[in-house]
């Protein structure tokens, strides 16, 4: 049988995407961040992306308005962290802005204890700008190239959750284009019914322009206690006490790496290290964070490291947690991150940018990408439903606190809550494994127990289904009232599989 060249490459980029990640991705990425750096250096060199902002939002103001008269729909684009299937496409009667005006410039400006960001700040640039000089925001989402109004329009969580909530719950106001053109801006005292109902929205209800966070003291290391765990029951008790611990523990999340061996790590800012046990773990030749950690399985008392600060928030972004072990599977070897550990990791949209319908359709059908949000007292049985389910190690465990704010995720309870993240990714290990199957079971499992699956990966449900996890009653009424359906698909419609297909 005579293969066409076509086919060669799909299979090369398919079983050996490794040799195109290393030899095109990584020379591309790092230039790429050469040109950001350089560019972001001559934007606050000459000050004049704050200045230009009304302009820009005039801008944003222009084409919604050439919209309207179109009678068209404004869809932003659906971006995802995962790498696969990462772009909303639909069908021709709704339309994408175009970058030059809705991609505002990565820029924000200080004010004590606040600062005002343009939506594709990164939380990279944050912790770059912030934390030098002694700030920082009291949740710092992990991966570098997550955006402002990423984990706005959608959700951040990090280890600080547990006290502070989600980024959401940190973020002071929002200043929006809504579907008329018009600019408004929200916060709890002011438009408050839209402040509440902007986040998991993805950019139904108006495009986001720039959004004020509050920020807090930084110092210049944490101190960071891992304790190994065994017996899924006892990792449950020690994970809740730990997150419930808010006095002691400023951080807490755990990797489980079966399901009775975990890592609990703790962890509180402080600038007195012990000098012997400063660990910079950001070094490009440092093993990845997660192996660092399985390392700590080895004993059975706690340890303790004093890590540089955003050494500590950026901990998983050299491995993208740990899905860069499916693409580049040398890429901890100590001789590969001593020689190209510093291109590491490839930009995420560029991995995205360059799948092949064939890599697409692999992901979809062996890999899962999936964060569930469920009750703290969950926490034992949903591993276990999970591990049925998918059976895919490491996973991620993140408590936060869930309070009873108005808008589409709060606890059902109307009282303040505390619930665990649960990350699954990577490839599923039980037989049979249907993407659509698998993922729908443990979506009804999650709602049965009250719980929320995040919007960023692939969601099986009905729209019936959807609006009994999701409260859209605040949504639908601020809807309504501000004639979104001309202008913006709803949630639903952007993100599931089932209105995308």
């Amino acid at each position: 049988m005579v293969h066409q060249p076509e086919d060669i490459v799909e299979y090369i980029l398919i079983h050996y995407r490794w040799i195109f990640v290393c030899l095109f991705l990584l020379p591309a990425s790092f230039v790429y961040n050469i040109w950001w750096y350089f560019r972001n250096w001559v934007v606050f060199q000459l000050n004049n992306s704050p200045s230009q902002h009304h302009n820009k939002v005039k801008g944003v103001q222009r084409q919604i308005q050439e919209w309207i008269k179109k009678r068209s729909k404004i869809a932003t684009v659906h971006s995802q962290t995962r790498l696969a299937d990462g772009v909303f496409s639909d069908t021709a009667v709704q339309k994408t802005l175009s970058t030059k005006s809705t991609s505002i410039s990565s820029t924000f400006w200080k004010w004590i204890q606040r600062n005002r960001a343009e939506p594709l700040v990164t939380m990279g640039q944050l912790t770059a700008t912030l934390n030098p000089l002694g700030w920082t925001l009291p949740v710092m989402p992990e991966i570098d190239d997550l955006t402002v109004g990423g984990v706005i329009m959608g959700t951040g969580v990090e280890s600080s959750s547990h006290i502070y909530g989600f980024f959401q719950h940190v973020c002071l106001s929002y200043e929006l284009v809504l579907g008329d053109g018009s600019v408004v801006k929200c916060s709890p005292t002011e438009n408050h019914e839209l402040f509440y109902s902007v986040p998991w929205s993805y950019g139904t209800l108006g495009i986001l322009t720039a959004v004020e966070l509050k920020m807090i003291p930084a110092k210049k290391y944490v101190k960071l206690t891992y304790t190994p765990v065994r017996g899924l029951k006892n990792i449950a008790k020690k994970f809740e006490e730990a997150s419930r611990n808010t006095e002691e523990n400023e951080f807490v999340e755990a990797l489980g790496y079966n399901e009775d061996e975990a890592v609990i790590m703790t962890g509180v800012q402080t600038d007195t290290p012990e000098h012997e046990k400063i660990n910079q773990i950001g070094r490009w030749y440092k093993p990845w964070f997660f192996i660092h950690v399985r390392d700590k399985l080895k004993g059975n008392t706690p340890s303790t490291e004093y890590i540089p600060l955003r050494d500590y928030y950026h901990r998983h972004t050299r491995s993208i947690f740990w899905e860069l072990q499916d693409i580049v599977p040398f890429g901890n070897n100590p001789l590969f991150r001593l020689l190209l550990g510093w291109l590491m990791p490839p930009k995420i949209s560029l991995l995205k940018l360059t799948q092949t319908e064939a890599i697409r359709k692999l992901y979809n059908n062996s890999h899962v990408l999936q964060d569930m949000l469920v009750p703290i007292e969950h926490f034992e049985n949903s591993v276990k439903v999970f591990e049925n389910a998918f059976n895919i190690y490491p996973v991620w465990f993140c408590p936060f606190t869930l309070p009873p704010n108005p808008g589409m995720v709060h606890p059902k309870e109307n009282v303040e809550k505390l619930y665990v993240d649960i990350g699954l990714y990577g490839v599923p290990k039980v037989k049979d494994y249907k993407p659509k199957e698998s993922t729908r079971k443990i979506e009804k499992y999650v709602r049965d127990v009250n719980g929320f699956q995040m919007l960023y990966a692939d969601t099986y449900m009905t729209r019936e289904e959807f609006r009994m996890m999701f409260d859209h009653s605040l949504y639908d009424k601020l809807r309504s009232e501000m004639k979104c359906e001309r202008a913006f698909p709803e949630v639903y419609d952007k993100v599931c599989k089932e209105a995308r297909y």
